[in-house]
């Protein structure tokens, strides 16, 4: 190898360095993972409402065993729950304050609709008693925690990430690679969506 050949690579790594250092210093790696960290968190509320769903045909299904001139609700149920799982779940929504705020609607849909189901059961001495029904609720009332824990979780993670896009002199990286803000739930829609189906073993 030449002298020349020996300095240029000499030359090349130590700009490979400065550069890592740089970007680590600007908080390049700490946006990589607090992104990672918002996407995980994500994830597991996504996985927490597709478990919802995935009960929700053979709740109504034991319901209607029962009540099955109770249309409406069956129907509406099974409405919001086409609604939920047609909506396309893609990192982008992540990083879409108008598709995030559509995600919140759907499942706050399904929220509702699922509430009024186990209101209905109320009426229904032998559904109530049914052991797949209970079985079925005693699930979901379970998911409906899990899913509440989830968000908690996905909203630490984007307060997080946020905090960091926002900080100087770490906004001026966000800015140079495109980082923004991620939408988060709201209060209003927190609400709506965090209202689980009542289920009631006492009567």
């Amino acid at each position: 190898m030449t002298d020349t050949f020996i300095f240029r690579w000499t030359r090349l790594l130590g700009s490979a360095i400065l550069a890592g250092v740089l970007l680590s210093g600007c908080g390049y790696n700490d946006f990589q993972t607090k992104d990672e960290a918002t996407k995980a968190a994500w994830s597991e509320v996504v996985n927490q409402y597709q478990r919802r769903a995935d009960l929700i045909p053979n709740l109504v299904n034991t319901v209607k065993g029962y009540a099955s001139h109770e249309r409406e609700t069956l129907e509406a149920v099974t409405r919001a729950r086409a609604s939920a799982t047609s909506f396309q779940i893609t990192p982008e929504v992540l990083n879409n304050p108008e598709a995030f705020q559509k995600f919140q609607q759907v499942q706050g849909e399904l929220s509702g609709a699922l509430s009024r189901l186990m209101m209905v059961s109320e009426k229904y001495p032998d559904l109530k008693a049914d052991a797949s029904f209970r079985d079925l609720a005693s699930q979901l009332e379970g998911t409906e925690n899990r899913i509440t824990v989830a968000r908690q979780r996905y909203i630490a993670s984007v307060q997080d990430y946020n905090v960091t896009v926002r900080q100087f002199p770490k906004n001026l990286t966000a800015m140079v690679f495109g980082y923004e803000t991620k939408p988060s739930f709201t209060v209003e829609n927190e609400k709506a969506i965090s209202t689980a189906p009542a289920v009631d073993f006492g009567k």
